[in-house]
């Protein structure tokens, strides 16, 4: 069964004006485009095919929001700084997610998707402190943690949560193998009701200024 039985997509909105009311709260998902971020929401929800997945990078192109539950939504912004796209588009992504972030009372953190092979860019960076300005909690998924071996991803985990020095709460996660799936989960209840994560943590698993979208 599902974590979250009633979940649907509510709508793709292109303009600020298309954004369902300001009310209830939202955690928005964040990351470059190949970072699996679709994958990520896929299995989080439990929902194969809620996020549409691509080989190509940049397929979301919209702001899509789908419904947990009345009143609780997750928002998944499109991914930044790899999609090639002309110059005319790549703006207005920029003041169409800029315009989210800054004006939407109802978002209360954000998850942002970060391959675990890459790290932190300065996309990322921008956001982590964007969020901390604004004081917004986010949360950090290290994907494709399948992709390394058990010490790489450990390495990886390590060298996040030393740059994110407890301003924010960090991961090792994989839609392939699940792992890191049911934390996840516990993350964005605590992300949606404004909490503090009591569940992850810093801990090794077991045997384990806004980016430029566009």
């Amino acid at each position: 069964m599902s974590a979250y039985p009633t979940v649907r997509f509510l709508l793709s909105a292109n303009h600020a004006q298309q954004f369902p009311g300001d009310s209830g709260v939202e955690v928005a998902v964040a990351g470059r485009s190949n970072a699996g971020k679709s994958s990520a929401l896929n299995a989080i929800t439990q929902r194969q095919g809620l996020a549409r997945t691509s080989k190509t990078p940049g397929r979301t192109q919209l702001i899509n929001f789908f419904e947990l539950a009345p009143g609780r939504r997750l928002v998944d912004l499109p991914g930044y700084g790899y999609a090639k796209v002309p110059p005319r588009m790549r703006a207005h992504w920029q003041e169409l997610v800029g315009g989210y972030l800054e004006t939407r009372n109802s978002l209360t953190g954000l998850l942002l998707i970060v391959d675990c092979r890459r790290a932190l860019n300065d996309d990322d960076r921008g956001l982590i402190a964007w969020a901390r300005q604004r004081g917004r909690r986010l949360h950090v998924l290290l994907t494709k943690s399948d992709k390394l071996t058990r010490h790489e991803a450990r390495q990886q985990l390590r060298q996040v949560a030393s740059e994110l020095d407890g301003g924010a709460t960090v991961q090792l996660f994989s839609a392939v193998s699940k792992e890191g799936v049911e934390e996840a989960r516990h993350a964005l209840q605590a992300l949606l009701e404004n909490k503090k994560n009591p569940v992850v943590r810093l801990t090794e698993p077991p045997g384990q200024t806004n980016p430029a979208w566009g």
